[in-house]
């Protein structure tokens, strides 16, 4: 559904060509190989691939590509990852078609688009480097993948098989969690989550 509204939406705009869409991870490398787009269209988390982990996987392969990342994940958390692993943008599913077609277009330029929104809430929670943003901007991809499940409720079995990891390598990333975002306990760890993800 997605992928079919943002088709008749570019439809409708003589400056863009959609020259292919994809379901899963494995289709997109092979279209990416066989007709490079100037600009990539793609969700967070797709079948086969989780796209923060492989963003840079794509732009070394393909350096030249443009990458806007369009996902219902929350922008405070998501964004800058995406923006250092890569991507040139980074879109919620909850903006409107006027905000997503003004990131392609400057994304499409070889500019970098946050909305402004987000950009001021950065800034205004960034006092200093003991501030939560701060911390949560040090943690690695992987420790972001872990919280997220923590913050949704997932166990650390469930946790390792979402990442194909051991639950023994989950136990270390949420001690270095807890150590990394200076919280005592998993409770803590989980309330501070939620609320930086969500107020």
């Amino acid at each position: 559904m997605m992928r079919k509204g943002i088709s008749c939406l570019l439809k409708k705009n003589a400056n863009y060509t959609i020259i292919d869409k994809v379901n899963n991870g494995e289709e997109m490398f092979k279209s990416l190989r066989k007709q490079l787009p100037d600009v990539l269209v793609m969700e967070i988390d797709m079948p086969q691939v989780n796209g923060i982990t492989v963003l840079r996987t794509i732009k070394a392969e393909f350096p030249e590509l443009k990458i806007l990342i369009y996902s219902c994940h929350p922008e405070e958390i998501y964004a800058l990852r995406s923006i250092k692993s890569g991507a040139s943008a980074y879109v919620s599913k909850t903006a409107s078609t006027k905000l997503f077609t003004k990131a392609l277009k400057k994304v499409s330029k070889g500019g970098v688009y946050l909305n402004d929104d987000l950009t001021t809430t950065f800034t205004s929670r960034n006092v200093g480097e003991s501030s939560v943003l701060s911390r949560y901007k040090k943690l690695s991809s992987r420790e972001i993948e872990v919280l997220n499940l923590l913050s949704n409720g997932k166990r650390n079995k469930d946790i390792a098989n979402a990442l194909e990891i051991n639950e023994k390598t989950v136990s270390t990333y949420k001690t270095r969690l807890l150590k990394k975002l200076k919280v005592d306990n998993l409770a803590d760890l989980i309330h501070q989550s939620r609320m930086f993800q969500f107020s």
